[in-house]
């Protein structure tokens, strides 16, 4: 596969773009959705961009006592953060939360916006993690946990005021590629701070030998978000996200870290309602020419992280969403890679779900090739997992579902006992 050069222009080209894009609007959106998409599929390598010479240069290897080290989903997993839902706090009911929530929860949001979640759900969710904790240590992995921050705070920046959320995702703000943990700048004003509940435990991987780095991080300005995005209904949403207009505009990248995932050398990525094609960009120069970043697209109303939709849970085993097809699948396909559809989930249409929806069911957690950390209460896709010889490690996390995420959303897996491979050569 060939390595492509970025494109020229560093952060005065972005603000070039931005002044440009100000005053041809649409002609502009067109133009970043064609440039950045680039690596729509993996077929970009096929663009008219100059082939990089370091394409064959072996990457540093990793140092053998750092404890930061992981490269895909399904290594034997060492280490990892796993979220807290101490605190957490319903985010101010914003342009971009309300693009990123159903209809059914505004009211909701409108209402608890600035408060903490219904405590005895909290609760109930801070114990279900407590034993998923304890759990991944009888399974032999180590756990770390994040600082539990009072999250009701409110704060100011030069650009828009917000109390903050949680520090429950780390999958969402953290991304580890070899020996590198990444920041993901977040593209919610209520997740500005998120990063603070992290800072000891990335301090300490530093000093240890981990590289660090921090994406540049937004202003979170008005002018990063389309303040008349026009939705009432998911089906407004929908045709919308078909068009390619998401809430987020290119005024700065940003992106969170859940949006990417990856498979060795190769790191799939979606536009999303929190990450637009600046920050894809930001990260395919970043991680060049080492790694290859391609952007893939699914049939989704409401884009926003790609572990629900697309979760790769071996070298050539993906699990794709059926309500959201692939637009790309054939490049795996191609490659010999199995596609499997998960069955549908048995999560009740009763059970609040404020952040995400019923296929957390796939949001799953590899251990390593054959164990699986799934939810104790979907047993059909037990089944399924045990059709292609893996195990399945049970636990029940429903009420922690609530705040947003499945196992593979609650953690950040910091290492995991493999090499950096390619899959798609």
């Amino acid at each position: 596969m060939l390595r492509v050069r970025c494109l020229r222009g560093g952060s005065r080209g972005a603000e070039a773009v931005h002044y440009i894009g100000s005053r041809l609007g649409r002609v502009f959106t067109g133009w970043v959705q064609r440039t950045f998409q680039s690596t729509h599929a993996a077929a970009a390598s096929q663009t008219t961009c100059a082939v990089a010479d370091e394409n064959n240069k072996a990457p540093d290897p990793v140092p053998e006592d750092c404890p930061v080290c992981s490269y895909n989903e399904w290594d034997p997993l060492e280490e990892v953060i796993v979220g807290r839902a101490e605190n957490a706090c319903v985010p101010p009911f914003s342009v971009e939360v309300k693009a990123n929530t159903y209809e059914k929860y505004w009211g909701f949001y409108q209402k608890y916006g600035g408060q903490s979640f219904p405590k005895d759900h909290v609760k109930k969710a801070i114990a279900e993690i407590e034993e998923m904790c304890n759990i991944l240590k009888m399974e032999g992995v180590i756990v770390r946990r994040p600082e539990p921050l009072d999250w009701s705070t409110k704060y100011k920046t030069p650009d828009f005021e917000s109390t903050g959320m949680y520090a429950a995702m780390p999958r969402d703000i953290l991304l580890v590629i070899g020996n590198e943990i990444i920041e993901a700048p977040m593209a919610w004003r209520a997740r500005f701070f998120e990063y603070r509940a992290y800072r000891p435990i990335i301090k300490e991987y530093f000093r240890r030998g981990s590289k660090w780095t921090t994406a540049p991080k937004p202003t979170m300005a008005d002018e990063l978000y389309d303040q008349d995005y026009p939705i009432r209904t998911v089906e407004d949403r929908h045709k919308l996200a078909a068009q390619g207009k998401f809430v987020t505009t290119e005024f700065e990248p940003c992106f969170d870290a859940a949006d990417f995932i990856r498979a060795g050398r190769d790191i799939f990525v979606q536009r999303s309602q929190v990450t637009n094609y600046l920050g894809i960009e930001w990260m395919r120069r970043h991680l060049a020419p080492e790694y290859r970043v391609h952007t893939i697209s699914f049939k989704d109303p409401n884009p926003m992280h790609i572990d629900a939709t697309f979760n790769i849970i071996g070298p050539g085993l993906v699990l794709s969403n059926p309500d959201r097809p692939c637009n790309e699948i054939d490049l795996f396909k191609n490659a010999g890679w199995t596609v499997v559809h998960p069955p549908l989930p048995l999560i009740p249409d009763d059970h609040p779900l404020w952040m995400s929806s019923k296929w957390l069911s796939m949001n799953v957690l590899m251990l390593d090739e054959k164990r699986v950390m799934v939810d104790a209460n979907e047993t059909p896709i037990h089944k399924l997992f045990e059709s292609l010889g893996i195990s399945t490690v049970k636990v029940n996390i429903r009420h922690a579902n609530s705040l947003g995420g499945g196992f593979h959303c609650w953690t950040c897996d910091i290492r995991r006992r493999g090499t950096l491979k390619s899959y798609f050569d």
